[in-house]
């Protein structure tokens, strides 16, 4: 299918398909007239990174995540490596959480009291 379809199919403008191709998130393959064409599991694999950006997850680790991925809300096959990134990377996101809750007080005590 060309890049319009999966736009179409996926609701991910045409862009976001073209940064996520060279992010090396989505292959595709090119006609002899220069047009991308994608694979019907694109667009399986396109619901799945949208899955894994909304969990927050980088496009550097999505990389690593997708060939685990199974379905349109990806289950994860679960291997020690990936086990580890996602460990990894939800303590960096507690980390950022109490940095801004942390932040938040020191903002909110700028604040008179109501």
């Amino acid at each position: 299918m060309l890049i319009g379809e999966l736009s179409r199919r996926t609701g991910v403008s045409a862009r976001l398909l073209r940064y996520y191709e060279e992010q090396g998130l989505l292959g595709t393959r090119r006609d002899a007239n220069g047009y991308r064409t994608y694979s019907n599991d694109a667009v399986v694999t396109v619901r799945q990174i949208r899955a894994l950006l909304a969990a927050g997850l980088s496009t550097d680790v999505i990389r690593t995540v997708l060939p685990c991925a199974n379905g349109d809300q990806p289950k994860l096959d679960m291997c020690p490596q990936l086990v580890r990134t996602l460990t990894d990377e939800l303590a960096a996101m507690d980390g950022r959480i109490d940095t801004l809750r942390q932040a938040r007080g020191t903002l909110a005590a700028y604040l008179p009291e109501s």
